[in-house]
């Protein structure tokens, strides 16, 4: 989606429509909250979705840097659970092995995410098709090893997901640290600014010099690792590595993709909107639980919200 370029004497900004379009359905989702539900307005609760939005969070992010260079990451539920159920069996309620089976975990994602990178890069097969794949082996093996929740992790892991520094959830701050390493990545680092020249035009990228393959290969490894980032917060959260905790999240963390105003195909998009995208999506879902709608309606509701932004940007894009 192009940006819209307003001109003030002495500057000139550069404005996405796309950023503009989801701060005002945030907006509109925080003012008819307020209207709704006497709970919904107040710190406590806004500092709940913001702990509860993690995951979504870290897999929305790893989806991004997916969908910036071209690709598709549907394996990204399928690592979630793979990370959860991993680290939990592993650990097993051995502290003296958490702390090695964090990085551990880190860095089992990224290798997932390098295996679905470096096959799409040999093979010249869709990333879709590779990463369907992929989630296929792993949920297979989840559910060869265990059909219910198993494992275990130390007390203190789960302040990972429930702690707090004043009133900022521990959580919540890594998130937010991650988007905001990103962005500074994407924007301001030649490597960074690749990803954008490797999303819109693979040949010409490598005609410029760009090592196309190694961008490729770095943007599935990131998405690897944050959705097993993402893994650990369940861990964190529900103190067991669950076989079916990863299946929503893949569908979850498209969402905010699109709604953000990342193009897919690659090469446009800012990750400020992916980040507005996954509170706007908290948000929504958290007022929709206040009102008591169940969690079926909410898929729905999430499936119509894609199709609808997908329209609208594509349509914007035509016409800008």
């Amino acid at each position: 989606m192009a940006s819209m370029d307003v001109t003030t004497p002495g500057r000139r900004f550069r404005v996405d429509p796309s950023l503009i379009i989801v701060t005002v359905l945030l907006v509109a989702v925080v003012a008819a909250g307020i209207v709704l539900s006497d709970r919904f307005g107040t710190i406590r609760n806004f500092t709940n979705v913001l702990e509860q939005s993690a995951a979504l969070g870290f897999a929305s992010l790893g989806q991004a840097l997916v969908v910036l260079i071209g690709g598709i990451d549907l394996s990204i539920g399928a690592v979630v659970t793979a990370s959860t159920i991993l680290m939990a069996g592993v650990v097993d309620n051995n502290p003296h092995l958490m702390i090695p089976m964090i990085f551990g975990i880190l860095a089992f994602g990224a290798g997932i995410g390098f295996i679905n990178g470096y096959i799409t890069i040999k093979t010249g097969v869709h990333p879709l098709i590779v990463t369907l794949g992929t989630a296929s082996i792993l949920n297979g093996l989840v559910l060869v090893y265990t059909l219910q929740p198993t494992g275990g992790v130390p007390f203190w892991f789960e302040e990972f997901a429930y702690g707090r520094i004043g009133i900022l959830p521990i959580s919540g701050g890594v998130m937010l640290l991650c988007f905001a390493l990103v962005w500074v990545f994407l924007n301001y680092t030649e490597t960074g600014r690749a990803f954008y020249a490797v999303g819109g035009s693979p040949e010409a990228a490598r005609l410029s010099g760009i090592r196309t393959d190694r961008i490729i290969v770095m943007a599935y490894s990131a998405s690897g690792f944050f959705a097993a980032l993402a893994g650990a917060y369940y861990v964190s959260r529900t103190g067991v590595g669950d076989p079916r905790v990863g299946d929503p999240i893949t569908l979850a963390s498209i969402t905010p993709v699109i709604v953000g105003g990342l193009l897919l195909g690659g090469g446009k998009g800012n990750i400020l909107g992916v980040l507005l995208g996954v509170f706007l999506l908290s948000l929504l879902s958290n007022l929709l639980n206040y009102m008591n709608v169940s969690t079926f309606i909410q898929w729905v509701i999430q499936g119509l919200i894609i199709i609808v932004a997908v329209s609208i940007y594509v349509n914007r894009g035509k016409k800008l």
